[in-house]
């Protein structure tokens, strides 16, 4: 049976979220059609266009995504202490560039005095918005909506575009974050689109690999990786962005070339602070989603997350216990 959102989303627990979207009818993001002989590879830039804007607009980054032929997944981080900051003005600057707002807020907007009747309204409009500019789910509804008004236009058709609700998975701590936006970013490998994580369009780690190649900074529309975690470091993903890329490239190669024992424990930085040896990496950037369904992390975490979302029961946890324990 569906959840609701709130069971799904604890911010008490973790701000990361990996969220994905399925088309239905048959439907395209990229690649051709192979009935009508269609190719569809330009949704894949609107897809990316709308994630870059959108995260100009919400307190939410964006730590990794793929556009796939008929899916897409990204992985989201919630940074509700920096809308928290902002101030009136700003949030309806913000919440405005989306949606026109009420009376009450396009009037404030102008410049126009609002009575004390109308303040009471409109400080909790304001309030209103503010979360909602770090919520996933408007931030999701925000990207799926615009998406499916441009395919129906182009398809001159009406009906859904996407397949009911996006879902969403809680990550609960550094592993499952880590492997998680492995298995967004190798997406492609897996699917055969791409042969390596340079040449897979239209992912986070196209853009990361290349920026780094050529000694670039590191790209603004995603979360950056901000080094080893000390006192005083910028905000970011608190992982080399050199070491996670070149983790990311042998898993790659492995899963192209279907071998076994791709990368040693010791010899990647990563892998040796999460505890995690190969074979258990392999399985969480290659099955990810067949084994945690709402939420992805240590047995503790888990045990923490269900009793915040009140789960009578969380699928996972016997992999937590076998894929996320250090080894």
């Amino acid at each position: 049976m569906p959840q609701s959102r709130k069971s799904q989303i604890s911010l008490i627990d973790t701000p990361y979220y990996h969220c994905v979207s399925r088309c239905v009818r048959r439907s395209f993001l990229c690649g051709v059609d192979k009935y009508s002989g269609q190719s569809y590879d330009h949704r894949r830039g609107w897809v990316e266009n709308r994630l870059v804007f959108l995260s100009t607009v919400f307190a939410i980054d964006i730590c990794a995504y793929a556009v796939m032929s008929n899916h897409t997944h990204v992985v989201l981080c919630i940074d509700e202490p920096l809308a928290e900051q902002w101030s009136i003005d700003e949030v309806l600057t913000r919440y405005h560039r989306l949606h026109k707002g009420t009376l009450l807020t396009q009037k404030y907007t102008k410049g126009d005095k609002l009575s004390q009747g109308e303040l009471i309204s409109f400080d909790e409009t304001v309030e209103l918005y503010r979360k909602r500019l770090y919520d996933i789910s408007w931030f999701m509804r925000d990207l799926n909506e615009y998406i499916a008004r441009e395919a129906n236009k182009e398809d001159d058709c009406t009906g859904r575009f996407w397949e009911g609700r996006f879902k969403s998975q809680a990550l609960l701590d550094e592993s499952a974050v880590l492997a998680c936006m492995a298995y967004v970013d190798l997406n492609p490998i897996r699917a055969n689109m791409a042969s390596t994580p340079e040449t897979s369009a239209h992912t986070s780690i196209e853009k990361r690999v290349k920026a780094l190649k050529n000694n670039w900074s590191q790209p603004k529309n995603l979360m950056p990786f901000a080094g080893s975690p000390k006192q005083g470091r910028p905000k970011g993903i608190a992982f080399d962005l050199q070491d996670y890329c070149a983790l990311v490239d042998t898993t790659g190669r492995s899963i192209r070339d279907d071998t076994s024992g791709f990368v040693e424990q010791n010899l990647n930085p990563i892998l040796e602070r999460l505890g995690l040896n190969s074979a258990q990496w392999l399985v969480l950037t290659t099955e990810f989603e067949m084994h945690f369904y709402y939420a992805a992390g240590s047995e503790q975490m888990m045990h923490a997350f269900k009793r915040h979302t009140h789960h009578q029961r969380l699928r996972g946890m016997g992999k937590a216990k076998a894929l996320l324990k250090k080894v």
